[in-house]
């Protein structure tokens, strides 16, 4: 395959709302450097993927109000190959968008579609997955998802089960899929990783642009049906009013959803190379690997506790003294202008923050 028929895309549009407060409406969580690497989600993301695909090959689809924090982070990227959503409306219309400018581009386009919001631990052994994975979807045409090896039940994650049994953690090749399941409870989870068939869903994607475009079209219309124009409209100055109605009625859907777990596509390669989705405060504290003896993880110098334990607490004030007693579970997160002390769990935290949706928060948002 030739090198130059190789793109990733880069979906970078989400709001982050599950990393508030550190996340905000203007700076988003792919923005921030929240595992303290000195460099944002956004850029690890970019660097990582310019080594395995041409520089210029790499699109980033994220929101028209932070091109200019996208440009500020990778100045040197080419703003050609920025596309901007009108509105967030899930992983599918982000695609959808993404696949019809690379079929105008380059109709042999062979494309890598990622989250900007992954940790990897071996930088080389992800490239040799990607590459082996681009290698495959060249002979083979299919839709290939990256399948992470768990490491406990994790409920924060969706869940693949590969065909082939219980051998199938051994294998370092390619499988067909057999099912889908989406961030299934504790005990569902620890079933799953039981029989040694399930895999955490990266979120990663390999295949050939006109593959994806044939499957969504036959799944959703709904969604396809409004880039009708497409090869009329993308790549010129009416471009930004053509995305405009076609999101204004886009229904928002995942991709797994709407297509992955309806294709007889659908592929799974087992990734062995050290994975965590920083999706929530509770997957950042899962990926910390300095905590103390009663398993905190701290980011500040300054601590008093007494009988706290798996705690994760953030705050940016370093010279500010955090005196914690009795707490176990909890996440402190300190900003400027907001506290927040609640349980890590992500399902608890989600539903305490949505009352943040209320006109009188606002500003805080």
């Amino acid at each position: 395959m030739a090198t130059d028929n190789r793109y990733c895309v880069i979906m970078a549009g989400g709001a982050g709302t599950r990393f508030w407060p550190l996340s905000r409406n203007e700076k988003p969580k792919q923005f921030l450097d929240v595992s303290d690497t000195g460099k944002s989600f956004i850029r690890q993301t970019y660097e990582r993927f310019r080594n395995i695909v041409p520089e210029e090959n790499i699109l980033i689809v994220t929101s028209e109000k932070y091109r200019g924090l996208l440009l500020q982070q990778i100045p040197q990227f080419d703003e050609r190959n920025i596309l901007l959503e009108p509105y967030s409306r899930n992983t599918a219309p982000c695609i959808a968008y993404a696949t019809y400018t690379l079929l105008k581009r380059n109709p042999l386009a062979r494309v890598v579609v990622t989250p900007s919001d992954h940790m990897i631990a071996d930088e080389e052994a992800f490239r040799k997955s990607i590459l082996d994975a681009f290698e495959y979807i060249e002979q083979n045409d299919v839709l290939m998802t990256l399948g992470v090896l768990p490491t406990r039940p994790d409920t924060n994650y969706g869940y693949i089960q590969a065909c082939g049994g219980k051998d199938v953690y051994t294998k370092n090749e390619p499988m067909p899929v057999k099912t889908f399941t989406e961030k299934p409870d504790r005990n569902l989870a620890q079933v799953f990783i039981g029989t040694g068939e399930f895999f955490w869903n990266s979120g990663i994607f390999i295949w050939r642009a006109e593959t994806i475009r044939h499957e969504m079209e036959k799944y959703l219309p709904e969604v396809t049906g409004l880039f009708d124009g497409w090869e009329r409209a993308l790549g010129t100055k009416i471009e930004p009013d053509f995305v405009a109605r076609a999101y204004t009625d886009c229904l928002n859907i995942s991709i797994d959803y709407g297509v992955m777990e309806k294709t007889d596509r659908a592929w799974i390669y087992p990734a062995k190379f050290g994975w965590t989705d920083i999706g929530t405060w509770e997957s950042l504290y899962n990926y910390i690997p300095s905590k103390d003896e009663d398993g905190n993880a701290v980011n500040v110098d300054n601590t008093l506790f007494s009988g706290a334990k798996d705690l994760l607490v953030i705050s940016p004030d370093s010279g500010k003294l955090i005196a914690v007693k009795g707490l176990e579970n909890y996440m402190i997160v300190d900003t400027e202008d907001v506290l927040i002390i609640c349980p890590k769990d992500d399902k608890q935290f989600k539903d305490f923050i949505s009352g943040i949706a209320m006109p009188r928060y606002e500003k805080y948002r």
